[in-house]
């Protein structure tokens, strides 16, 4: 799940949809916060390439199967150390399977099939719109968040990000729009989860962990199944891609919620969830340093554009 409100961003359900604090002192939270919040940014930032380079070897579904597997492998073992059980009831576990298809399944896909035509900066870049998609739907949505001039204002913004990126006034050449349309989609899938998540699942027993733990575990259940049906395993495991795929998932996918529900409980979600306006900027870094991928004025510009509409989007007037 990507951060934005949660997510990645962010990449699952938020950390404020139940009432069970996280009372566990885990290895990272000993390290100051500020520390923790500038690693959070780089494996964020950095889970673009590792789709990318894990897309040259195994096909987008596996891609996305390796990244809900080993994420939930961490979070598994956490919870094991922890000596915390999964949530329980029929209910909760139906919730949990529409919310891994909205949050993991579906969006960890498009993201790596996107990938195998748009530069990763560019799949960084798309992701930074979820709180724009989100602060749309949730006008609509959801009845405490009200339309206000400042967020028409965001969303506009946004939008008009999101075309210089896209380089609008040329007719959107050299951009693949296949790959584009599928990355943005995936950026949408993240709020119309996290909406999903807030009417179900609030108020259901159990720490964040617990049920993104019990959430990835679906996931990867889901995505072995559709990559039995709609791919053939793998017939050999190249160094690099297999090293991205598995970093993707322990450290972008499971240590990375881990590291993020720490910093919520001890910062607050609205410094918390600042780290994702420093993704697209890793990513795009990453990208062009290290996989040599073209960057041009319009990109970095029109991503500027998109993380002001966005902010503007989560921003609230001062009550005087």
């Amino acid at each position: 799940m990507s951060a934005p409100t949660s997510p990645s961003p962010p990449l699952s359900p938020t950390p404020t949809r139940t009432s069970a604090p996280v009372t566990t002192v885990s290895a990272t939270a000993r390290l100051d916060w500020r520390l923790r919040f500038a690693i959070l940014s780089v494996v964020w930032g950095f889970s673009f390439l590792l789709i990318k380079v894990g897309a040259e070897a195994y096909a987008p579904f596996q891609v996305a199967l390796g990244r809900v597997f080993f994420g939930t492998l961490v979070l598994l073992t956490v919870l094991l150390v922890r000596r915390e059980p999964l949530p329980r009831g029929r209910r909760t576990w139906a919730h949990l399977t529409v919310s891994a298809l909205l949050l993991n399944t579906v969006p960890f896909s498009l993201f790596a099939y996107s990938e195998l035509s748009i530069p990763s900066s560019l799949a960084g870049i798309c992701n930074a719109t979820s709180p724009l998609w989100g602060m749309a739907l949730s006008l609509v949505a959801l009845s405490e968040d009200r339309p206000t001039r400042r967020r028409f204002a965001g969303l506009g913004l946004g939008f008009l990000g999101v075309l210089t990126v896209l380089g609008a006034w040329q007719g959107f050449s050299g951009v693949d729009a296949k790959g584009t349309a599928l990355a943005l989609l995936a950026s949408l899938c993240y709020p119309v989860g996290w909406i999903y998540v807030r009417r179900t699942l609030a108020s259901t027993p159990g720490s964040p962990v617990a049920l993104t733990g019990a959430q990835l575990l679906v996931s990867t259940l889901q995505l072995a199944a559709v990559s039995a049906l709609f791919t053939s395993a793998p017939t050999s495991f190249p160094l690099w891609p297999t090293l991205s795929v598995i970093a993707l998932g322990a450290l972008g996918t499971g240590l990375a919620l881990q590291m993020q529900y720490g910093l919520v409980t001890e910062i607050g979600p609205t410094t918390a969830q600042m780290v994702t306006y420093f993704i697209p900027v890793i990513a795009t870094t990453a990208g062009v340093v290290l996989l040599h991928e073209e960057l041009h004025w319009n990109t970095p510009v029109g991503a500027a554009v998109v993380l002001a509409g966005a902010a503007l989007t989560q921003s609230r007037r001062r009550m005087l």
